[in-house]
């Protein structure tokens, strides 16, 4: 059997011209971007650029991007960057689905009296303005809402979270690191003051990310040392997979793939339904989500052991197996998902190179494991 990638919302395969100039970088800035002599300067130019290819697709400055090594250290700056620069312990709000590098972080805060509240969602995973308008308090200091999860792909309405966040004053966080190159991400637009990026999800390398900061906003500093990134995150820049992130983000600013991933991922679902009928759901919203997320459940069935039958096709489960129990997402908890239904999800995400041929494999293959 071919083998077929679908699942990438966890990693996405690096782009040939991502992968050429990264090459090109590695063969000629090899120099310290610091360093004012022959061989710093084209390093210095190349981390620019990819700042400027960076800010570009997010309308932002270039001055407003800072690198990282990933969405994790993004979500970590800004969350206990935010605490450390408050003269008190501060109060975060945040919900209830948002990936592990916003929660654990959150969870560390809070061991050493940082607030946090965790916003429920509906059950569509999707968070209402109102519930995080209610949960602002006095020294609320930092909002922080993922733009599009991970999992079952529901979008927030986040522009609708940042007037909340203007009126009272207070930052706005939102993860992108789903988001980002499947539908459209503008700062401005959205109203955040902070934007996490991460390069793997964009068929950029992983090791690789950034993080907008909106200008006149002031986390202390991630990592102490020299001045590097505005004295912001202390460390010599990685030139190459700087470069490889800035031409992922300039190739998206052209991709018009989105369109027909979403064509390939409805005509997925469809296929699904005509076979399988009432014996699967569709989980998340039904029209707010990611164009690429197809988040299903096989009633009666466990999703893992699903996949386990046709291992050549890479998919994801929301359901981890002990011993012969079945534990569900946290995700999957938090919108309520019973637990027959939990057991038996799967996670589908299309991307760049996925083909009409793939679905039908994979519907095929799942038509000899499941029964009618």
């Amino acid at each position: 059997m071919k083998r077929i990638y679908m699942d990438y919302n966890a990693s996405t395969p690096i782009a040939p011209e991502v992968q050429q100039i990264i090459i090109e970088t590695l063969d000629g800035a090899y120099g310290n971007p610091s360093a004012s002599h022959w061989a710093g300067i084209p390093a210095k130019k190349a981390v620019e650029k990819a700042r400027t290819q960076i800010a570009s697709l997010i309308g932002a400055a270039p001055e407003e991007i800072i690198f990282t090594s990933g969405g994790t250290e993004a979500n970590n700056h800004v969350l206990k960057g935010t605490i450390d620069a408050c003269p008190h312990k501060g109060h975060i709000i945040t919900t209830k689905v948002e990936h592990p590098a916003v929660l654990e972080p959150c969870r560390h805060l809070e061991k050493y009296g940082t607030e946090v509240t965790y916003i429920e969602t509906d059950t569509y995973g999707q968070v209402h303005p109102a519930d995080i308008e209610a949960a602002i308090k006095e020294n609320t200091v930092l909002i922080s809402v993922m733009h599009a999860n991970n999992e079952v792909g529901t979008v927030n309405p986040i522009h609708q979270i940042a007037d909340i966040a203007r009126r009272h004053h207070i930052p706005l966080h939102s993860d992108a690191a789903q988001s980002l190159g499947k539908i459209s991400v503008d700062v401005n637009e959205l109203g955040v003051d902070y934007l996490s990026i991460a390069g793997h999800k964009l068929y950029a390398p992983k090791g690789i990310g950034a993080l907008y900061i909106r200008k006149g906003q002031t986390p202390e500093s991630f990592m102490h040392g020299a001045g590097h990134e505005q004295g912001r995150r202390a460390g010599t820049e990685n030139v190459v997979l700087a470069a490889g992130l800035g031409k992922a983000c300039e190739l998206i600013e052209y991709d018009n793939h989105q369109t027909d991933i979403q064509e390939l991922r409805d005509d997925f679902w469809q296929q699904l339904q005509n076979e399988f009928g009432s014996r699967i759901i569709m989980n998340g919203h039904p029209v707010e989500r990611l164009p690429n997320t197809l988040h299903v459940s096989f009633k009666g069935y466990i999703g893992q052991d699903i996949l386990n039958d046709i291992p050549d096709v890479c998919a994801s489960t929301g359901a981890a197996c002990h011993s012969g129990s079945v534990n569900l997402s946290p995700v999957l908890k938090a919108i309520g998902t019973d637990t027959e239904s939990g057991k038996g999800a799967i996670r589908f995400s299309l991307g760049r190179y996925t083909k009409k041929s793939d679905i039908q494999i994979v519907v095929e293959s799942l038509k000899k494991i499941i029964s009618n």
